[in-house]
């Protein structure tokens, strides 16, 4: 990890690389809308990280780690949904639905430690 990035950048990063890689394996398969639902969630949460990190104030900081919280929980969301549904199997399915719990745990704790900051 580069001396410029934090945790929850490389976290973000990593995770929308997994998802992209779950969208190919399902892709192929024809699956419904839900591997385009799944790819837009799980790639948007890093890309808000990084609007958060270049935030212009702490409140457009706190909106935009907000947005990637809101995002990590449809990404969960859409991963249970192929999951329980047994429309595509995979490994990595448990896995992808551990780390998007960890990045929810994450997300919320830098927001309500931003928002204490804030008062």
């Amino acid at each position: 990890m580069s001396a410029d990035k934090n945790i929850i950048q490389e976290k973000t990063y990593r995770f929308a690389l997994k998802i992209i890689q779950l969208y190919r394996e399902m892709n192929p398969q024809k699956q419904f809308v839900l591997p385009q639902q799944l790819l837009k969630a799980g790639t948007s949460i890093g890309a808000n990280v990084e609007e958060a990190l270049g935030a212009q104030s702490r409140k457009d900081f706190i909106s935009k780690m907000s947005i990637a919280y809101k995002e990590a929980r449809e990404t969960n969301y859409w991963l249970r949904l192929i999951r329980d549904s047994n429309v595509y199997t995979s490994n990595s399915l448990e896995y992808l639905i551990s780390e998007s719990n960890e990045l929810n745990k994450i997300l919320s704790s830098i927001i309500k430690t931003s928002k204490e900051k804030n008062s």
